[in-house]
């Protein structure tokens, strides 16, 4: 191959043509440590490029893994897209997990290298200290036995010739949230993914004056895969936000005139919270925004319609390690509410019930496309679980109406016995949201003594309610089955997240199992 066709089918330049179009137009507007700093597509480009000769010179060989613990900065994109450019695989790490996993993961993935950055997680500089990797760098501070990265940038950076990239070649590892167990790495291709941001800009595009607020991590794809690449490609710019807190990113979205953000149910049931400074703040460029990542309620939705009625709110859903197959249908229909969409164009999928037949009412949703990830690093029968004949088995059960649109029922592994009668905890938490007061909810199993298995309850109020757990039960008693209703409600002002801004149910079902289990309310 030549090196034009090398850089062609190499990630890491998948914005070369927006480089050569836009050379001095901002391209990223960073926010980290309360300043702003500015990247043109010319810059980024150019650090790239010293961020891929700067592995070269240290050895690094393209195929090798890099272990990246980066906060939301510039230098995330810079190191992301670099290292790709000279084969190497960016490990993506959740900066908030504990030292144990992390320092597990990155031995686990034999890196060669890695990339530390102390202001987004404490144990940064322990860590890095004590995984076998040759070489050990680190952001902003001064440590010994560590490479400083802005000194090693300044070096002299001869070019790096792009290696071969075959339709197999991994481009990066990111990591399952999870929310459902152990972290994942997925193998995601150069192929793949070129294959997306191609195909979401042909059917959803982006143009240069669109400009994106990233405040989710991204070391999740739903920021890199929903704005970073998008933006980048079509030549639009975003601001990218340390974290989130609801007043810095209202007030952000209206200084930096924001036309699209998305974020995850947590996100704008937080800044709903801030009613009287959305009256306040010009978001008249503000023209869409994504709900994703975590099952959304209808509730939610219309609470933030009326709040920016003048903006088109969409529901998302999406994978780590296998895109977004559900989406508004490209010939204009409205979507219904409580649904993320239809089958997205060029994406194949199929449902399976309970015996593994096909079927087109309800059933296990299975994905098919260039997108969905090769396998999961070093789980060989995780992978062959989950992926039979390229079909990415989600775990996720789905209703399919009679118009093609697609319902969240619940994952397969959630369905439990209480008493010999079926539960879903997605529809236990239905008939908590059909409650005017309730603003969010979250259903899970407990040890019961004469159930084997109840369902329990964490609940967000509307404040100023005044509403009691046992009103609530009585609720669910008189609007759904006995069998169903939750037998113990905790009403609690936030629910836990995991590093993903996702709800995680795990440390919520260990708190309800700690204060019910084994009750017989």
């Amino acid at each position: 191959m030549t090196e034009e066709n090398n850089r062609r089918r190499n990630l890491g330049f998948f914005f070369d043509k927006t480089v050569e179009r836009l050379p001095d137009k901002v391209a990223i507007i960073d926010l980290f440590g309360g300043k702003e700093r500015t990247s043109t597509y010319r810059r980024l480009d150019e650090r790239m490029n010293r961020v891929a000769s700067m592995l070269a010179r240290l050895g690094v060989k393209a195929g090798e893994r890099v272990a990246m613990l980066i906060g939301n900065r510039v230098e995330f994109v810079e190191f992301f897209f670099g290292a790709m450019r000279m084969g190497a695989i960016p490990m993506l790490l959740n900066t908030r997990l504990g030292a144990g996993t992390l320092e597990s993961l990155i031995a686990d993935a034999s890196c060669t290298f890695g990339i530390f950055d102390p202001s987004c997680n404490k144990d940064a500089v322990s860590i890095a200290s004590k995984v076998p990797v040759r070489h050990r760098m680190v952001l902003d501070e001064q440590h010994d036995g560590f490479l400083a990265y802005e000194t090693e940038m300044a070096k002299p950076a001869p070019a790096v010739e792009p290696p071969p990239i075959g339709d197999d070649t991994q481009a990066f590892q990111p990591y399952t949230s999870g929310s459902t167990g152990r972290p994942k790495g997925a193998i995601m291709t150069h192929r793949g993914m070129l294959w997306y941001v191609d195909y979401n800009q042909r059917y959803w595009p982006s143009v240069e004056t669109s400009r994106g607020l990233v405040a989710l991590p991204l070391f999740h794809k739903n920021a890199l895969r929903g704005t970073v690449k998008p933006m980048l490609f079509a030549g639009g710019s975003f601001v990218l936000m340390p974290g989130y807190e609801p007043r810095a990113y209202l007030e952000a979205m209206a200084k930096y005139k924001v036309t699209y953000s998305r974020g995850v149910a947590a996100v704008f049931t937080m800044f709903l919270q801030y009613r009287e400074l959305l009256k306040t703040l010009d978001l008249s460029n503000l023209r869409s925004m994504t709900i994703g990542s975590a099952v959304v309620t209808p509730e939610l939705l219309e609470l933030v319609n009326r709040a920016l009625p003048h903006i088109k709110v969409e529901e998302s859903y999406g994978l780590t390690e296998g895109g977004s197959p559900l989406r508004p249908p490209i010939d204009g229909r409205p979507v219904p509410r409580g649904s993320p969409g239809a089958q997205a164009p060029e994406i194949e999928l199929k449902m399976l019930d309970a015996n593994g037949k096909e079927t087109q009412e309800e059933g296990e949703l299975l994905i098919r496309c260039p997108y969905v990830c090769l396998g999961y690093f070093n789980e060989p029968e995780i992978t062959k679980a989950k992926l039979r004949d390229g079909w990415l088995h989600t775990g996720d059960i789905f209703v399919k109406d009679k118009d093609g649109f697609y319902y969240f029922r619940s994952r397969v592994d959630d369905m439990f016995s209480c008493g010999g009668e079926n539960v879903y905890p997605k529809e236990v938490e239905n008939l908590l949201f059909g409650h005017p007061d309730v603003v969010n909810a979250v259903v899970t199993p407990v040890p019961h003594q004469v159930k084997g298995l109840a369902p329990a309850a964490m609940v967000i109020v509307r404040e100023g309610s005044g509403m009691t757990a046992e009103t609530l039960k009585t609720y669910c008693l008189e609007k759904g089955p006995a069998y169903s209703h939750p037998r113990f409600i905790d009403i609690v002002p936030a629910l836990p997240l995991n590093g993903a801004g996702k709800v995680d149910r795990g440390i919520i079902q260990a708190k309800l199992t700690a204060a019910y289990g084994g009750a017989k309310a």
